[in-house]
């Protein structure tokens, strides 16, 4: 192993830098940064991240991380290594969770704390994502004024693989933790732009000469299946894409073939060549010939 720092994108990464009680400074920071202008979290709880549904018939959540502030606000922080069909359909169904488990026995007047799902994607919702978008907030909205409707529930989604500044490029602290999510396991020196306190505990956090045997090997396991999983996904992109320019090729001659011969038949109708002679020389159905013969008597 030649990297310096972890891939946060591996399970073990995230974790270790997120979801352990001796570093949620790191997350608190990060989530204050993200959130800056709806939020100032000063603390946070660690909450157990499995969530049964109300009956033995229903599904289950698993959360990456699943936290609750000073307020009693909700923080759902979830690591999404691959591209999945229905993923916004997803996080909407875990929000679920936290709202019920907010639910009341008796007289409730269904007053609610806030709910945030907070997604971390290294690949983007539409390849074809034109403006580049890396963060989107989500909340329910009127759409004839125009204007948040509902603002306790929140979903916000970074697309990582659309976040192209360079160190140079980085502006705000917003940005600095940006780049180290995108790049960190890139990295082998810590760059000069991120020199403040809570950046040094991070990167000495994910520097892998620090970790106790146990931990190491946990990483390479974890780096290994999320290398395994992207060349899978890789792979059977890449094969896709190639199928694809194939199946265009051949629908591509055969619908030149098509064309040449209707402007046979064309050519044969012209000489005054029935359609039987027309069929032989083309490869035409008779149908087909009627029909043309008849497309060009309307010509």
């Amino acid at each position: 192993m030649t990297d310096r720092y972890i891939n946060i994108f591996t399970d073990f990464g995230f974790k270790k830098i997120f979801g352990e009680e001796v570093n949620k400074d790191l997350l608190i920071d990060f989530l204050n940064e993200l959130l800056k202008g709806e939020q100032i979290i000063k603390d946070l709880t660690y909450k157990k991240t499995e969530h049964l549904g109300s009956g033995d018939a229903d599904r289950k959540a698993i959360f990456d991380l699943y936290c609750e502030n000073e307020k009693g606000e909700k923080f759902i922080v979830e690591l999404q290594k691959s591209k999945q069909n229905f993923f916004k359909d997803r996080s909407v169904y875990y929000s679920t969770f936290p709202i019920a488990e907010q639910g009341k026995r008796g007289e409730w007047n269904f007053e609610l704390k806030a709910v945030y799902t907070i997604a971390i994607l290294d690949f983007r919702f539409d390849d074809q994502d034109k403006d580049k978008t890396v963060v989107s907030n989500v909340q329910l909205m009127d759409i004839q004024k125009m204007k948040v409707f509902y603002d306790k529930l929140t979903f916000v989604y970074l697309q990582m693989p659309n976040f192209t500044k360079t160190e140079d490029e980085l502006e705000t602290k917003f940005d600095c933790w940006l780049y180290v999510l995108r790049n960190l396991h890139k990295l082998h020196d810590r760059p000069k732009k991120l020199r403040d306190k809570i950046f040094e505990k991070f990167f000495a956090t994910a520097e892998i000469s620090h970790f106790n045997p146990e931990e190491r090997e946990e990483y390479e396991e974890s780096l290994k299946y999320y290398r395994d999983m992207k060349n899978t996904l890789d792979t059977a992109r890449d094969e896709g894409k190639i199928e694809g320019k194939i199946e265009g090729k051949i629908e591509g001659k055969i619908e030149g073939k098509i064309e040449g011969k209707i402007e046979v038949a064309k050519a044969l109708i012209a000489i005054g060549d029935n359609d039987e002679k027309v069929a032989r020389v083309t490869g035409l159905s008779i149908d087909e010939i009627v029909k043309l013969r008849k497309k060009l008597g309307k010509q």
